[in-house]
């Protein structure tokens, strides 16, 4: 098959599966920006928000799909 056929293929599988799971874990993906560990910090006219556990959420997430696809890629 072709390269560009299979990237598209999997490109294509990674949103069903994205979608899915937008669909199914709506209430679990509200919580995703309160995370314990995010930084919020209030004042009377000062917000600060840094999202410190989500950040690294997302990275573990997107490093552990790049990688397998790189696995079954081979």
């Amino acid at each position: 098959m072709n390269p560009i056929a299979k990237t598209l293929l999997g490109i294509g599988i990674a949103f069903i599966v994205l979608a899915v799971i937008w669909q199914l874990g709506g209430r679990w993906l509200s919580h995703l920006g309160r995370l314990p560990g995010d930084i919020a910090i209030k004042k009377d006219n000062f917000s600060f928000y840094f999202p410190v556990a989500t950040s690294i959420l997302i990275s573990v997430a997107l490093s552990l799909i790049l990688w397998l696809m790189n696995y079954f890629r081979r």
